[in-house]
């Protein structure tokens, strides 16, 4: 029974939802028809607005057009008026350029007629001075006995000679006042560089004094058997001079490191009081250290004092090594940094580059530093220092040339070696015995006039070149050479003299005429 219940249920539901959806449908319906009337209504009275607006909008578009029209047309007709106004004037001045042409073209035929006949006369002119040039050179010819060719050569050679002399006689004129002006010049700027440039006048001494606290003491220096003494000197190389000098030891070596160190060791012994051949060793080794940092130290200053960078640093100390070295009793990196300054001061004279002259002139001498224990002049030494520690070629030659051992090509150069004369000659700088020198620039030219064919000989450059006259006549080119090489031999086994002497021998012919 139960489920004949549930089925009529069942039933009567679904006809029920049948009856509701129907409903729903049919409820739709009627309210999508009045939606869509009222859209239609609603899209009519739009269609009709937008046809209103747009034929209000057309008139005033046409309205606009019309006015746009018009301007237009009344801009245009302007225009033209202008441009047909402009036209006119065009043509008017057209017109009035072709009748000046016109005018032109006739006045141009005119000079073109009267040209015509003035080349004519002028040709019959010419004929007419051709007939008569030949005539007088016809009559001139049979006057002088010359041809017209003949005649040129005589006149051009007569001009050659006179241009010729009147050439030379010039050029002399030239030269001669360039060599007033250049020597005024040179004398100028080599004054100027000495007076700005000052430096002592005291030259090195070769001896030091050590003081004493008293006279025993030279005893202990001494040593029982003269032990002390002699380890002193042994491992200084330093002569010591005790004698009747009271309270004072006198140190004696011509090497001034070799005598600082000495003087050190010394002192510090003396100080110390303890004095016995092991001491002695380890006071020299301390000094010796001493000496190396105070090398390095001057080598420092020297630059600083010259202004001078980037050196390398085992340049810089060969530099202060120069401190314990002298030249003929000048301290050789107080002359250094002399030349250096001078030859900066040069280069400022003559517009050159300062720098390059001033480390030009300071590393002139560096191979001085190491020259006593080294093969081979403190020149080339320098020049192979220089290029070892990458200096610039410029430097490289003006150390090479400084002694004039190769011809200087730059103007560093000349200014190096310049500053380097000034820096040794000028008083008190170097300590030697005027008359040996005079006797020892003497002997010199004895020795050199003494060779056959040598017409008479100087020694210059402070004794560093004998500069030697030849007779033409009695030694040719090729035996000059020969004759070179004997008296450089000649010189190096009969004279002793510092560094190197240059020979250089001169030939000259001459041909003498007097115009009277």
């Amino acid at each position: 029974m139960d489920w004949y219940v549930y089925l009529i249920i069942a039933v009567i539901v679904v006809v029920l939802a049948a009856i509701a959806f129907f409903a729903g449908i049919t409820y739709r319906k009627k309210v999508s028809e009045r939606e869509i009337s009222s859209a239609e209504d609603e899209a009519k009275r739009i269609i009709n607005e937008a046809i209103k607006t747009a034929e209000s909008k057309q008139k005033e578009a046409l309205l606009e057009a019309k006015d746009e029209i018009h301007k237009n047309r009344t801009e245009y007709e302007r225009e033209v008026k202008e441009r047909r106004s402009e036209l006119q004037k065009q043509e008017r001045r057209l017109q009035q350029k072709e009748e000046t042409l016109d005018k032109k073209n006739d006045n141009l035929d005119k000079k073109n007629e009267t040209l015509t006949r003035k080349i004519a006369e002028a040709d019959a002119l010419k004929d007419e001075i051709t007939l008569l040039k030949r005539s007088q050179l016809e009559m001139l010819e049979k006057i002088s006995g010359f041809t017209v060719e003949e005649a040129k050569d005589y006149l051009i050679k007569n001009l050659e000679s006179e241009v010729t002399h009147e050439a030379a006689m010039k050029i002399k004129e030239i030269e001669a006042r360039a060599k007033d002006e250049a020597e005024n010049k040179a004398r100028e700027y080599i004054t100027l560089a000495i007076q700005r440039c000052a430096a002592d006048q005291v030259a090195e001494a070769t001896v030091s004094v050590v003081p004493l606290p008293n006279d025993e003491m030279k005893g202990r220096v001494i040593g029982r058997e003269g032990r002390n003494i002699r380890a002193i000197e042994t491992l200084t190389g330093v002569d010591l001079i005790i004698d009747d000098t009271p309270e004072a030891i006198t140190l004696s070596s011509f090497d001034p490191y070799r005598r600082e160190i000495a003087r050190i060791s010394l002192e510090k012994l003396i100080q110390d009081g303890r004095i016995h051949p092991a001491r002695i060793e380890e006071m020299v080794e301390k000094a010796r250290r001493e000496v190396d940092a105070t090398i390095k130290a001057e080598g420092e200053r020297a630059t600083f004092e010259t202004g001078i960078h980037g050196l390398h640093p085992e340049v810089v100390k060969l530099l202060g090594r120069q401190k314990y070295r002298t030249s003929y009793g000048q301290n050789v990196l107080n002359h250094s940094i002399e030349v250096a300054h001078i030859a900066g001061l040069l280069a400022a004279e003559l517009g050159s580059d300062i720098q390059l002259a001033k480390r030009a002139g300071l590393l002139h001498d560096i191979g001085k530093s190491i020259d006593h224990e080294v093969e081979g002049s403190h020149v080339s030494i320098g020049v192979d220092i220089a290029r070892r520690y990458k200096e610039s070629e410029a430097v490289v030659h003006a150390i090479a040339a400084h002694h004039g051992d190769v011809e200087p090509q730059t103007i560093i150069a000349c200014i190096v070696q310049a500053a380097d004369t000034i820096s040794a000659a000028r008083p008190g700088a170097r300590r030697e015995n005027i008359e040996n020198y005079i006797k020892r620039l003497e002997k010199l030219e004895e020795l050199t006039n003494a060779f056959p064919g040598v017409a008479s000989s100087f020694a210059i450059q402070a004794g560093r070149e004998i500069r030697i006259m030849v007779k033409p006549e009695e030694v040719s080119e090729d035996q000059m050479v020969l004759l070179a090489r004997d008296i450089a031999k000649k010189i190096e086994t009969e004279m002793e003299y510092p560094g190197q002497i240059k020979v250089n021998l001169l030939r000259e012919t001459r041909a003498v005429e007097y115009a009277k």
